[in-house]
């Protein structure tokens, strides 16, 4: 079985690091897997860039070019109006199968996908696959319907790009042999809620993570090499763009910090943040903070979350959430939302704490359970590494796709239309 990725990047995001462990995943369980990206950053020779970066820049700067009409418009919304030349790139490798991933950028156009022979599975990362063009809907609902009127683009016509986009993906995409996976059940409901996914089958496959990399060493060690101190408990929050993101939650988790403050924690807890560096004014959160900047490498993140006591990821919509299961797989209870991808990742009061979507009273209601006693953290950080090892390690990943895709392939040669 000849399998080939395709995704926007490799290495920079979490969706590119989410492909290309799945991607490594595969060929450790020897199936031939190849990763075709528009933009490559590692040296792996598995990994091939799909064409000169020019041509990349010329489609993302015509797909700004459309959104310009669009001066308000917020969050990331995404096109791909213009052509690619992906085609021959594919056809090199003769795959038996092609898994989608972030696609976007400007790489993968939506009338490309008709073009291929192959069966095609989709791997979510985001919302994108099927909306009019927001990554995430922001609680908009459109997309169950037909979009239009889209709030990302702060527009109030029906027949604005959203709608535009939405058309293209229906008329080129009604057809097509697809399987959709997704990371968590609740980006599965999300998909199957659609009105462009409804009758498309959907499995969820949690994304796979390298548990000799993320793993448990001694705290202690950890702070150390960090300069962190050592008699504190240490709450973790980090994403890309962790304090400037809304979808990510830190407004949420300052409400919930003082509400900390309030109730005596204030001389016991310091927060630490990766992936935003310190800010020249930075906030009065009540508490010591210390900014980590970005961690660019797996075992700079396996050594924050070494340090960390509990991590908190309160991201209001959530595909997934990689930061979690890093985490729960170095030995550190997390505490989370419900009603998002992440709740999928953390079992209530066995693993970290699930809270009200939202509530910031329950999210500090959350950390204060998980750091109150001592006894119960050490369960429960044991009890995150066996969940990380059952259900996101790379080669339980990997077997799970190669089973889904032989029914795929043995599905498509009984029945050669589809």
């Amino acid at each position: 079985m000849k399998v080939l990725h395709l995704s926007t990047f490799d290495l920079v995001g979490g969706a590119a690091r989410a492909a290309y462990r799945t991607h490594q995943a595969m060929l450790g369980i020897n199936i031939d897997s190849k990763l075709i990206v528009q933009h490559k950053q590692s040296s792996d020779p598995t990994v091939i860039a799909a064409e000169g970066k020019l041509f990349a820049k010329l489609r993302s700067a015509g797909d700004d070019s459309v959104l310009n009409f669009y001066q308000h418009r917020q969050h990331m919304f995404s096109p791909q109006w213009f052509p690619d030349a992906l085609i021959k790139s594919v056809d090199r490798f003769t795959p038996d199968l092609i898994n989608l991933n972030w696609v976007c950028n400007g790489f993968v156009a939506v009338e490309t996908l008709t073009k291929f022979k192959q069966p095609l599975v989709w791997t979510l990362q985001d919302m994108w696959a099927f909306t009019g063009g927001c990554h995430y809907t922001g609680g908009c609902d459109r997309y169950t319907q037909a979009c239009g009127n889209c709030p990302q683009l702060q527009s109030h016509r029906e027949a604005d790009l959203s709608r535009s986009v939405w058309q293209r993906k229906a008329r080129m995409w009604k057809n097509l042999n697809l399987t959709v996976v997704a990371p968590s059940e609740w980006m599965a409901k999300c998909a199957q809620t659609s009105s462009l996914f409804s009758d498309v089958r959907v499995e969820v496959i949690p994304f796979g993570l390298d548990t000799n990399i993320f793993k448990p060493i001694d705290s202690s060690i950890a702070r150390e090499l960090l300069n962190l101190p050592q008699a504190k408990h240490l709450v973790l929050f980090g994403a890309i763009d962790a304090t400037g993101d809304p979808r990510k939650g830190f407004h949420l988790l300052q409400q919930a910090l003082n509400r900390l403050l309030e109730t005596g924690w204030g001389d016991r807890i310091e927060l630490v943040v990766f992936g935003s560096a310190k800010p020249d004014r930075p906030l009065d959160l009540g508490f010591p903070v210390h900014y980590l900047g970005k961690l660019q490498d797996d075992l700079s993140l396996q050594i924050a979350y070494a340090a960390a006591d509990v991590m908190i990821a309160p991201s209001i919509e959530e595909a997934f959430g990689q930061t979690a299961s890093e985490s729960l797989a170095c030995g550190t209870p997390v505490v989370v939302f419900a009603n998002t991808g992440l709740a999928d990742i953390v079992d209530c009061h066995q693993n970290g704490y699930v809270a009200q979507y939202c509530d910031t009273a329950d999210l500090a209601r959350g950390i204060a359970w998980v750091l109150e006693d001592s006894e119960r953290h050490c369960r429960l950080r044991q009890a995150a590494r066996e969940k990380a090892e059952r259900e996101y390690a790379m080669q339980v990943q990997a077997h799970r796709y190669q089973a889904l895709f032989h029914k795929i392939l043995d599905r498509s040669k009984s029945n050669p239309t589809r």
